[in-house]
């Protein structure tokens, strides 16, 4: 009989390296042992304090464990990759956050940043999937094919995803949109795991089983310890 994995899913992070941290400290206290996956749901950088160390962090995590720690794109990154190639989006990247990433990689542009660094940003995947659920940034439009095929909905949506509890076949879990109340939002066929930590609330992670689609617990690390 073949062990149960653990799923652990972790919401937007943000530059909040320290938070970071002390989920993962969390995540592999909880696991105690058992066989356990990592899937990251993407927005690793702007706004926070330190994007530069969890870009790290992910990156020394996926190098140990290629087949154990999925990272996905979120929005930011797209941003961030954008302000590379499209005239004007260099601007409204450093309004959103990107002025604080560049300082953290020490760098005034992002042309001065590593290639190691923009490959590995370039190459995330904007979906992961498992027997149960759907891991995405920000959700799908719920009268696309399923998955939705489009990365601009996986990346950006809000409307109509957030509002129409729509069955998508799995259960869905992303992050994107941040919860003013601390904790995750969690319905029928989807949840939420963006809990706001760069704005002084937790960075969450949901843990999920083989056997449902929805969470069976959350670990949370509060701004304040």
């Amino acid at each position: 009989m073949t062990a149960e994995t653990i799923t652990y899913a972790i919401g937007d992070i943000h530059g909040c390296a320290d938070l970071l941290d002390r989920l993962l400290e969390r995540i592999e206290a909880h696991a105690s042992g058992r066989a356990r996956k990592l899937v990251f749901l993407g927005d690793y950088i702007d706004r926070g304090p330190d994007s530069a160390r969890v870009i790290e962090t992910l990156r020394r995590l996926q190098w140990r464990e290629p087949e154990d720690v999925v990272c996905l794109m979120g929005n930011h990154e797209e941003m961030l990759l954008k302000s590379l190639r499209e005239p004007g989006a260099l601007d409204h990247w450093v309004y959103n956050g990107g002025a604080e990433t560049l300082a953290s990689f020490d760098v005034s542009g992002p042309e001065e940043l590593s290639g190691e660094v923009l490959d590995w940003i370039e190459a995330l995947p904007t979906l992961h999937e498992d027997a149960q659920r759907w891991y995405v940034h920000a959700g799908f439009r719920p009268e696309s094919a399923v998955p939705d095929p489009d990365p601009h909905n996986r990346l950006w949506i809000r409307e109509p995803f957030l509002s129409e509890d729509h069955d998508f076949g799995r259960h869905v879990v992303h992050g994107h949109t941040p919860q003013t109340r601390g904790g995750p939002d969690c319905r029928r066929f989807r949840t939420n795991l963006d809990t706001g930590a760069v704005f002084g609330n937790a960075l969450t992670a949901g843990v999920f089983s083989d056997g449902q689609g929805p969470a069976v617990e959350f670990l949370r690390v509060p701004a304040q310890a």
